[in-house]
């Protein structure tokens, strides 16, 4: 299926040098290849979320403060 998208021109521009790199005429395939792993990778996402949706809840009292305050301390030390 054709369609169009809009790009910039250095966008463009290095989607020309990929396609000429691996020795193809025109970028169609390498836009292909982004969208299917763009698309992969949200499928998965999606699942993450859900998965993480489903257990809301599920927590008593201190286990949620436990948790929260060890999420908080790991964010901390992580900078």
């Amino acid at each position: 299926m054709r369609t169009t998208i809009e790009m910039t021109d250095e966008q463009r521009a290095k989607l020309l040098h990929l396609a000429a790199r691996r020795g193809v005429k025109g970028f169609s395939a390498i836009v292909q290849e982004a969208l299917d792993q763009y698309l992969k990778s949200t499928e998965g996402k999606e699942a993450e979320v859900q998965a993480a949706l489903a257990v809301r809840g599920s927590l008593k009292g201190k286990e949620a403060e436990r948790l929260a305050e060890t999420s908080r301390r790991l964010r901390e030390a992580w900078r």
